[in-house]
């Protein structure tokens, strides 16, 4: 852990204490070590996110805690040597309705100051233009981060992150 913080801080010392000190608070106080597939039960029969091929949960909660229980479960289930993951939001869909700029906060928080350097691309797939302007007005905050962001179709997904045996069913023609 203290390794990611050194990396993304880029070996300084001093912020990356900083940083990490931030980040083992928060764990204690969001019971980081306390989410199980229990726990997180409400928010997951939504199908709101999962991790690709783990996901297994029935039952409906809290959209930061499964947010929080998905990302520790895709880290497990990293191979040796791998420490990074990808994200996919699929945006079919998406309107003004269900823009939860809190979550999104939250969520750019936990991968800024709780699992910084842990994500190698995050892909808005077929994002609709009504969502253009909440990139744009985002975009400022994450900085380099914003570097990782790829604008994709469904299409692309299909050809260029899985074979025909690991693409999720929801990105199957």
């Amino acid at each position: 852990m203290i390794l990611w913080f050194l990396k993304d801080r880029r070996f300084s010392v001093d912020e990356a204490i900083g940083k990490l000190t931030k980040a083992i608070k928060w764990r204690h106080e969001f019971k980081v070590n306390e989410l199980s597939e229990d726990s997180v039960k409400a928010a997951a029969e939504t199908g709101k996110a999962y991790v690709h091929g783990f996901l297994d949960l029935l039952d409906p909660i809290e959209d930061e805690k499964l947010c929080v229980f998905l990302l520790e479960k895709a880290l497990s289930k990293l191979p040796a040597g791998q420490h990074k993951i990808l994200g996919i939001f699929d945006l079919r869909g998406f309107g003004s309705q269900n823009a939860d700029l809190k979550f999104l906060t939250f969520l750019f928080d936990v991968f800024y100051y709780y699992y910084p350097s842990r994500l190698d691309e995050v892909l808005f797939v077929d994002a609709p233009f009504i969502f253009q302007p909440i990139w744009q007005f985002t975009k400022p905050v994450v900085k380099s981060y914003a570097s990782l962001v790829k604008f994709c179709s469904v299409e692309t997904v299909r050809k260029e992150y899985f074979t025909e045996e690991t693409i999720p069913s929801n990105f199957r023609s």
